[in-house]
């Protein structure tokens, strides 16, 4: 395939993310790219994400190795979703989302899950930045730290624990797993953003104090009061910190917070909408990942099983001008 190369409008966690265009067809389309000799885990992200096809995850259209200004560079092609980020939504919502809207993305977000585990996938990394959204509503991107749960579909090789410090469940957090339980956590981690723009963590000064917290306190993050029993139920059915203990995807799908909610509305309800102070989302400290090596570092007892986990975020900006500089890109193979 021809296409064209537009302005980078994200950046995942294993690559950056151009606004794309074929050259033939003038169809729109997304493009994750890195230098091949860099692109082993872009590679395992395509095998993944070629394997799936449902209505609530980001669609796969091919993939392809180009020369770019004499580098090679293995690129995955993805559906383009105009809408942006959920938390690009939250921020448009002044910083809180009203519970129908948090209700209508949530359900997506869930039976996307549903269909992720029945295959023997998980996410590894559910958060605001990782979920876009379009005309169809919202739906699970960026699989850069996805992993099989079946030993045998990796090639028995052990993976390294990946994520976000700040969505990342307790066993996660003490290196112990990182299954389909985890991203549970991680969902109800991020209806926590979608109602208060906030951290699901509230009163953490630093990520060595936070990832203490998740890993070894017997916390978990507090469920708002403002929201309904019915959704301050389905909150304390994800964060239950004993993994075994947390409902399933297939379960939360049944809960009546989603069972009774009508996705033929998508209200946002403007009489709910209300300012919240400064989200902390935005603070370096929780996403940078050259600050979290250091602080792993500078605290390694009790917490040295941690120094394999990575904080792979990026700010994405999904949106593009036509006006923009393209750039003429060939295949050396085909998708």
């Amino acid at each position: 395939m021809d296409w064209i190369r537009g302005h980078t409008i994200g950046h995942g966690s294993s690559a950056a993310v151009s606004a794309a265009k074929s050259r033939f067809s003038g169809e729109v389309f997304a493009v994750k790219s890195v230098e091949l000799s860099k692109s082993q885990l872009l590679q395992k992200e395509q095998k993944i994400l070629s394997q799936l096809s449902s209505p609530y995850i980001v669609r796969y259209k091919g993939y392809d190795v180009t020369k770019e200004k004499d580098k090679l560079m293995f690129n995955i092609m993805m559906e383009y979703m105009p809408e942006g980020t959920l938390s690009d939504e939250i921020r448009k919502q002044s910083g809180r989302m009203n519970e129908p809207l948090i209700g209508y993305y949530t359900k997506q977000i869930v039976q996307g899950l549903e269909y992720l585990h029945s295959r023997g996938i998980a996410h590894c990394d559910i958060k605001g930045q990782n979920i876009l959204l379009g005309e169809s509503g919202a739906k699970i991107a960026d699989f850069g730290c996805a992993r099989w749960i079946d030993p045998a579909e990796r090639g028995g090789d052990a993976e390294a624990i990946g994520g976000t410090p700040m969505f990342m469940a307790p066993e996660v957090a003490r290196g112990e797993e990182q299954g389909c339980a985890a991203d549970i956590w991680g969902l109800g981690c991020t209806i926590i953003e979608m109602a208060t723009g906030g951290s699901p963590w509230t009163n953490v000064t630093n990520a060595a104090s936070l990832l203490y917290k998740i890993a070894f306190s017997e916390q978990s993050p507090e469920i708002p009061k403002f929201l309904s029993l019915q959704a301050r139920d389905f909150l304390s059915k994800c964060l239950r910190r004993d993994p075994k203990e947390r409902w399933t995807a297939k379960q939360l799908l049944k809960h009546p917070f989603l069972e009774e909610l009508n996705l033929n509305s998508t209200s946002t309800n403007q009489n709910f909408v209300t300012k919240s102070p400064t989200s902390i989302l935005d603070q370096d400290i929780w996403n940078s990942e050259t600050m979290y090596s250091t602080i792993l570092q500078e605290v390694i007892s009790p917490l040295k099983r941690l120094r394999d986990l990575s904080s792979n975020s990026g700010e994405c900006d999904w949106r593009w001008n036509d006006d923009e500089m393209w750039i003429t890109v060939r295949s050396s193979n085909n998708e």
